[in-house]
């Protein structure tokens, strides 16, 4: 890939859409989508869609990865190229970074050992976020990373992303614990008291676990059941469910009779401690 001289990023804001511009500042905040994400995210079919990340990987707003595989080619893995991450920080009032960096920085991406974690957290939201896009009376209001999501809360808790889904005339708001199975039941259980220190503050949402198998989401019930703290709210679901995150997959943490209960997202019970007020946490 060439050089991106400051020339270079005067001539590409003649040409970049509005629809590139949203796509460069999630992966900003994201840090990285795969072909399948993005078209479900923005395009009407996966030929447009891998048209137009082609093309603006050809001009340095896009950069691209993905691992050998057999049989077949594995998807492609997208993140900002040096004039894309360039075109973010200066609309953010950021130093430009230098393409040098921006490169080393998506090798250090794709040889993370995190990248499968990364991947299957944003997947949960782009879930939730393509089913809005087919549904008009719902809608996913916000999408944080973990990055994001920490530093609002000043490192109280470290929920892998943060997000408001809205039906029915409500809004659910919640912290997301994405568990690959590689953590211990202790090292799930360790991260409670972090959230407990956000129950009497506008934060106190519920915290959702997606687990991969049934086998540890029983397993996590069993250990939570007389774990979770008075005014606390933790809901478990299994990635295997056809249903998705916004249906009725959702279990909450309880040792009631009604323990084994799913219900949807919006239908989830608020914080008992606090109340939601979208302007405290805008």
């Amino acid at each position: 890939m060439h050089e991106d001289p400051p020339r270079r990023l005067a001539d590409e804001l003649i040409r970049i859409t509005g629809r590139d511009r949203w796509l460069l500042g999630v992966l900003d905040e994201h840090r990285t989508l795969t072909t399948e994400q993005i078209t479900a995210l923005a395009f009407s079919s996966s030929h447009r869609a891998r048209k137009r990340l082609v093309l603006l990987y050809r001009r340095g707003l896009l950069d691209r990865w993905r691992y050998h595989v057999r049989p077949g080619s594995q998807s492609w893995r997208w993140t900002l190229g040096p004039l894309g991450a360039a075109l973010v920080a200066q609309t953010a009032g950021r130093p430009v970074p230098a393409p040098s960096a921006v490169r080393a920085g998506t090798d250090r991406l794709a040889s993370s050992p995190m990248i499968h974690h990364l991947l299957g957290c944003n997947e949960f939201f782009v879930q939730l976020a393509a089913y809005a896009r087919s549904e008009p009376e719902v809608t996913l209001v916000r999408w944080w990373s973990e990055r994001r999501a920490t530093a609002a809360i000043g490192g109280v808790a470290r929920p892998d992303g943060h997000g408001i889904w809205s039906a029915d005339g409500h809004r659910a708001p919640f912290w997301l614990e994405y568990d690959t199975g590689t953590e211990s039941m202790r090292q799930l259980a360790d991260k409670l008291p972090g959230y407990l220190r956000l129950v009497d503050t506008p934060w106190n949402f519920p915290v959702l676990f997606r687990l991969p198998s049934p086998t540890r989401e029983n397993t996590l019930h069993r250990v939570f059941s007389d774990r979770v703290p008075d005014g606390l709210i933790v809901a478990t679901t299994i990635g295997s469910l056809s249903e998705g995150a916004a249906g009725a997959v959702w279990r909450i943490v309880d040792s009631g009779a009604a323990a084994d209960t799913r219900r949807r997202l919006i239908d989830l019970p608020t914080a008992r401690n606090t109340s939601f007020k979208p302007d405290q946490v805008a």
